[in-house]
């Protein structure tokens, strides 16, 4: 699986690590992505998701069931 949050659609960026002398070289910038079991009372389930800490704090804002509704209308949610 990608490192890639079913809620917010948050990948993985690319940067650079600037040494004391200003050389540059290539580095990533993941997310804080893990797996986490929702209980969706609407559909009577289990679900597990790959989630950020951005992607909970949504959930946790706005609930479960019109979080993932969002989700799958942006094309973030893959099932």
């Amino acid at each position: 699986m990608s490192k890639i949050c079913q809620i917010t659609g948050k990948r993985a960026m690319v940067g650079n690590n600037v040494s004391h002398s200003n050389r540059r070289t290539k580095r990533k910038f993941n997310v804080n992505l893990f797996k986490k079991k929702f209980y969706w009372v609407e559909e009577d389930c289990w679900i597990s998701l790959n989630i950020s800490a951005s992607g909970l704090r949504t959930v946790n804002k706005i609930g479960l069931d019109a979080a993932l509704k969002q989700a799958a209308e942006k094309g973030y949610l893959n099932a």
